[in-house]
């Protein structure tokens, strides 16, 4: 009878349990903000620049899910843009409107 030469296991240990983290004061995702707008020129990099309805310019880049549908988006489309309550002049656009 053959041994293997790999050292033998000893009793497995328990797992470690998880730490409990539901009374952790973690700080909250900030929602962001939904608006609607017209695309006026393409850029580079899947990169827009679009007028909000207010008549704000801003930056926008195409979502990733809108990629990967390869969902097209020209100068004139209207789209609905995400942006972030922190930096409210780049936005992500995730949808555009069927005209």
């Amino acid at each position: 009878m053959a041994r293997s030469s790999t050292p033998r296991r000893g009793p497995r240990r328990p797992a470690r349990s998880r730490r409990d983290t539901s009374n952790t004061a973690e700080p909250t995702k900030e929602e962001a903000v939904v608006m609607d707008a017209a695309v006026t020129q393409a850029l580079p990099n899947a990169m827009f620049e679009v007028e909000l309805e207010n008549g704000h310019k801003l930056i926008a880049y195409a979502a990733g899910r809108m990629r990967r549908y390869f969902i097209r988006i020209t100068p004139g489309d209207r789209i609905r843009v995400e942006l972030s309550p922190y930096d409210l002049t780049r936005g992500r656009i995730v949808y555009r409107y069927r005209d």
